[in-house]
């Protein structure tokens, strides 16, 4: 019965000081602040296309008039 506590303990130990998993939350971290800053440019040149389109078409309108 001790030897199992034992190994019980030392096993539980392992995996408190284990920094296995570490990685992959730093990196699901990246990828999400990449996603972010990814949608907050092409919002930005989103609007931008917009309003290069709108003045593109209404110069054409009012070359043809």
């Amino acid at each position: 019965m001790n030897n199992l506590i034992l190994r019980l303990y030392v096993n539980l130990r392992s995996l408190i000081r284990g920094e296995d998993g570490q990685d992959l939350v730093e990196y699901a971290l990246i990828v999400a602040l990449v996603g972010f800053g990814a949608t907050a440019a092409l919002q930005t040149l989103g609007s931008g296309l917009n309003s290069a389109f709108t003045t593109i078409s209404t110069t054409l309108v009012s070359s043809l008039t």
